[in-house]
This record gives structure tokens, C-alpha cells and sequence, in this order.
């Protein structure tokens, strides 16, 4: 029985909030309106503080509260019961409920409820100026008018509230009140009832015209500060302001992510640039030292205190010292600017990471284009090792004279080879020296003599004044050859020629009439390395990266069985 009737009851306190909010002032009324020394007044006072508790906005209904909770309740329950005889206990009271009612209005979407609120303000404060304050001061005589007015006018307002249709109500959430506007509001009412109380007091006015001068300056003053809060005439106004100070806890947020830009822009060390990061975080004015971990590195800065906040980001643990105890804001915040920290130490990390694998690659591509030349040259010495066994006491004249033009171009070769290995960073551009047209041509020739190469030349007119870049034309001719030449290993009657032109700096073709090659290994052929057999799958790629370096530009320009060609060419 007790239980339906306790569920009923919390129903009806969910369903009808207002009916709640009437009640609670009605027996605040009661303990107020004909004075707080009346036999009643205790019991009406009693009776409101309870449906005060109910009413609250600050705990939900169902929550169990705590022995700390319920302490704190009937201590201040006890107090207020105790000290409310003194008529500065009820003007502080209706400033707390004013706070609270007035902080619940703004989170209220529905008219109907925001206008009974309203109406419990206007009562609240009709109450504290009209029915207490007057009794704050002890030459004020009473005023029969007056007393009716707040004995049985504001219960007008009471029952407005009471039967004012709410419509439908939903669960409030928890913590509804705006504890800032609630603050605002319990304030102003203090300023509201000093003011006047001071001001009485100071020009030995009546209390009316007190209340009026006070009303009237504290009018102006927040319309002077709504007209500041607004940008306007280049001015950006008060809730900038406000707003720019609230996101940056007080703190030079912006000084410090302009220092953090620079020094992102002018240090490229890692540590190094943790190191000053760190050190314009030591110059904040509530921060007394810290010490922080990295990878293989670490330190420490200022001074150790007994407040100490603990951050880690991107594998560096962070520990700044302070001077006080931080607020939760505050550790959110600095939180984030640890974060901010952390992302450009890690971009710092990466670009370091990405010049050793650009050193790394650098490296790799020299040496894959190396054994590429080492095995042109050894090409090179075997032809003239042929022509040498295959020679006769006849030839010998023939003989000196290839050996005398042979070999100082293998040695010229090979210290180009040995400079690259000591400069792996130096550009093909700045390797390649830049030789004769015709010399180069007739040097290829005598190479690939022993190999059943047909070579065919056309408009070599000036071939000799002519020059292009040795050591390209040298890295491609040998790189298509030698794969043409093992094509020939499967195709026997493979035939390969070569066709050179001076045209546009120097034209080199190579083309063979064996079978095609493959669509997905012609599409990756220069662009990447691709998978060989018999290399590294390098060659043709190196070769394409150097004709480019060099303003030329190989291509294959034919794919048809019976007609596989290559070009290489000035792409000017």
C-alpha cells in the first residue's frame, strides 16, 4: 500500500513539476508573509525546505544519496531553521533560489515552462525587494499597502503558476542548471539588495527611492556591458574577448603556437627541436621545471616543486612541475598543447626518417646502376679479349690501334663508376661528361662487333661537333643490347638493330623482331624496378631516371611481334 502510494506520488511529482514549484512557494509564503516570528513560520519553513529537496534541480530524483550528502543536508537544513528569525537568512535564501530558478530557465526549450519560471522569478524577487529588505532596515515603518500587496497579491501569482498548462513534460537532465547564469543571477541579486541597503544608508533616502537609483545604475550597467560584449567599430568585443581567454586558460596560447610554427619552420633535429620546444614551456609563469624521456634521449629543465602533472605522447613521457595544484581545465588544456607538441616532434621524426631513406635509396640505385656498368665494362674488356685471341701476326697494327682507342675509354668509364660510388648524392647530370657524337657511335660499334648487331646510321652530318652525354647513351645502349642479346638466348634467329641519328641532340633506336612483351611488364618497365632473372630489374629503370635528369627521354615505341623497339631521344 505504502509502496503504490510513494509511486503515485513520484508520478505526480514527474507529471505536474509546477504544481511542485507552487507548492514549495506557497509554504515559503507562508514562512515569509506575515513574518518570521510567527508561530507557523518554523513549521512552514520546515515543510518548504523538504519540497525544496524535492524540487532541486542539482540531484536526481532517484539517486541514492550518501552519509556525506545527507550531512551536508541537515546541517544546512538545521541552519537555515535555526538563523531564519534574522531577516538577512531570508534574503539570502530567495538570492540562492532566484540562482537556481533563474540558472533552470536556460536550459528549458518549452514556452509554457520557461513562463512559469518566469512568474517564480517575478515572485522571488517581488518577495526579497517588497516583503524582506524593508524589514532589513530599522527605521522603514510598516505600510499596510504594502503587507497586502505580499501577503495576498503574490499568491495571484502562485496560483498562475499552479494551473498554467505545461503540456507534456520530459525527464530533466542531470545537472540541468547553468551554474554560470545561476552565479550571475544570485550576484546580481546581492549587488541588487546592498546597493539599495548602501545607498539608503549613505543618502538617508526612503527605501523606495533607494531601490529606484539602484535599479537605475544597475540598468545602465549592463547595458553598457551588453553594448561592450558586441563587436562593433573595429572593437571585437567583450564575448571575443571572453571567449578568446576561456579557450586559452589564461595562458600566451597564441605566443606559444607562433614560437612552436617557428621553430617547426627553422630547427630540422628531432631532439634538437624538442629540446627549445621545451624550453619556451619552461617561460610560462606558473611552470617551475620538468624533465621529459624520448627514444634514446632525454633531459631535464627548472626546478622541482611538490605539483607535478604527467604527460606522454608519441613515446615521450613528460613530466612539468608547477607551482600549484593545476585544475582539471587546466591539465585538459595543457594536455593539448603536449599534443600539439608531440604531432610536430613525430613530422620532425619522420622528415629525419625520410632523408635517411633517401640517403638509403640513393645508395641502392647508385649501386644497382653500378653493377650495371661494371657489367658493360667487363662486356667491353671481353670483346677486345675476343678480337686479341682471334687476331693474327697480321693484325697486329689493326690491333693497337683498337686497344689504343678501346682502353682509355674502359679507364675513362671506370673512374666515372669509382666517382659514383664516392658521391652516391651526386645527379647523373652533374656525373656525365659529354662526348662526341661520331667517337661515341664508332666506339659502340667496336663493342658489340663480336655480337651479330646490325647497326645503321643516318644524318650524322656534324657528328663530330656534336656531343651528348656519355655515359647515358652508354647505360642505355648497354642496357637494351644485353637484354636483347639474352632474348636471343631463347629466340635463336633473333635479329637486332641499332639506329643512331644526330637529330635532337642525339637519337638512339634499338629494336629487335622477336615476340612482344608482356602488357603488365611494359606498363611498369621504365617507371619502376620489375622482376629479372637474370639481374637486379633495375637497369631500364635507372636508365629512365637518368635520361630524364638529363633533359632526354626513353620510351618504348613499338610492342607488335615481329617489332620491339626502344628510343632514346632529347626531349627538347
Amino acid at each position: 500500500m505504502n509502496g503504490n502510494i510513494s509511486i503515485n506520488a513520484q508520478q505526480l511529482i514527474v507529471s505536474r513539476p509546477h504544481w511542485l514549484l507552487a507548492g514549495m512557494l506557497l509554504s515559503l509564503h507562508a514562512a515569509l508573509a506575515w513574518g518570521v516570528n510567527t508561530w507557523w513560520s518554523s513549521s512552514a519553513l520546515l515543510v518548504h525546505f523538504g519540497i525544496f529537496l524535492l524540487w532541486q534541480p542539482l540531484w536526481r530524483g532517484e539517486r541514492e544519496l550518501t552519509y556525506r550528502h545527507l550531512v551536508w543536508v541537515l546541517l544546512g537544513g538545521g541552519a537555515l531553521i535555526l538563523l531564519w528569525n534574522n531577516w538577512w537568512t531570508p534574503a539570502l535564501w530567495l538570492g540562492v533560489l532566484v540562482g537556481l530558478v533563474g540558472g533552470d530557465v536556460v536550459g528549458m526549450t518549452g514556452r509554457r515552462q520557461r513562463m512559469g519560471h518566469l512568474l517564480a522569478l517575478l515572485y522571488l524577487l517581488t518577495m526579497l525587494l517588497l516583503g524582506v529588505v524593508p524589514h532589513l532596515f530599522a527605521d522603514v515603518s510598516g505600510n499596510l499597502a504594502l503587507d497586502l500587496l505580499v501577503r495576498y497579491g503574490l499568491l495571484f501569482v502562485l496560483l498562475m503558476i499552479a494551473v498554467l498548462p505545461w503540456g507534456k513534460q520530459q525527464a530533466k537532465p542531470f545537472y540541468a542548471v547553468d551554474f554560470f547564469y545561476s552565479l550571475m543571477l544570485f550576484l546580481l541579486v546581492v549587488v541588487l539588495v546592498l546597493g539599495s541597503f548602501a545607498v539608503k544608508v549613505i543618502s538617508q533616502s526612503n527605501y523606495p527611492m533607494a531601490l529606484a537609483q539602484t535599479l537605475m545604475v544597475i540598468a545602465g550597467a549592463l547595458f553598457a556591458l551588453s553594448w561592450l560584449w558586441n563587436p562593433h567599430g573595429g572593437f571585437a568585443g567583450g564575448g571575443q574577448l571572453m571567449s578568446r581567454y576561456l579557450l586559452s586558460v589564461g595562458l600566451p596560447f597564441e605566443r606559444w603556437l607562433r614560437n612552436l610554427a617557428t621553430l617547426a619552420e627553422q630547427e630540422h633535429d628531432a631532439q634538437e627541436f624538442l629540446r627549445l620546444a621545451l624550453d619556451d614551456i619552461a617561460a610560462l609563469p606558473w611552470v617551475t621545471g620538468g624533465k621529459w624521456q624520448a627514444p634514446g634521449n632525454g633531459g631535464e629543465f627548472g626546478a622541482v616543486s611538490k605539483y607535478s602533472v604527467e604527460f606522454t605522447f608519441h613515446r615521450v613521457n613528460l613530466v612539468l612541475y608547477t607551482r600549484w595544484a593545476l585544475s582539471p581545465a587546466m591539465i585538459l588544456h595543457i594536455k593539448l598543447l603536449t599534443q600539439l607538441l608531440g604531432y610536430f616532434y613525430q613530422a620532425k621524426q619522420r622528415e629525419q626518417e625520410q632523408k635517411y631513406n633517401a640517403y638509403t635509396q640513393a645508395i641502392f640505385e647508385t649501386g644497382a646502376r653500378l653493377t650495371h656498368d661494371v657489367k658493360n665494362l667487363l662486356q667491353s674488356l671481353k670483346t677486345l679479349c675476343a678480337a686479341v685471341e682471334s687476331s693474327d701476326p697480321a693484325q697486329a697494327q689493326a690491333l693497337q690501334a683498337l686497344m689504343q682507342r678501346q682502353l682509355p675509354q674502359i679507364v675513362q668509364r671506370l673512374q666515372l663508376t669509382l666517382d659514383k660510388l664516392k658521391s652516391p648524392k651526386v645527379s647523373a647530370v652533374e656525373a656525365v661528361e659529354r662526348v662526341s657524337a661520331q667517337s661515341w657511335w664508332e666506339s659502340l660499334q667496336q663493342r658489340y662487333a663480336q655480337e651479330r648487331v646490325e647497326f645503321g646510321a643516318y644524318d650524322m652530318s656534324g657528328g663530330r661537333h656534336i656531343h651528348i652525354p656519355g655515359e647515358l647513351f652508354d647505360s642505355a645502349a648497354d642496357n637494351l643490347l644485353q637484354n636483347a642479346l639474352e632474348k636471343r638466348k631463347v629466340e635463336r634467329d633473333l635479329v637486332i638493330r641499332v639506329g643512331f641519328s644526330c637529330e635532337g641532340g642525339g637519337r638512339l633506336t634499338v629494336c629487335d623482331d622477336g615476340s612482344g612483351l608482356d602488357e603488365t611488364l611494359v606498363a611498369r618497365l621504365l617507371s619502376s624496378p620489375v622482376q629479372s632473372d637474370n639481374g637486379l630489374g633495375i637497369g631500364l629503370y635507372q636508365a629512365g631516371r637518368q635520361a630524364r635528369q638529363a633533359g632526354y627521354q626513353l620510351s618504348m615505341t613499338s610492342n607488335l611481334p615481329g617489332r620491339v623497339c626502344f628510343e632514346l631521344i632529347g626531349s627538347t
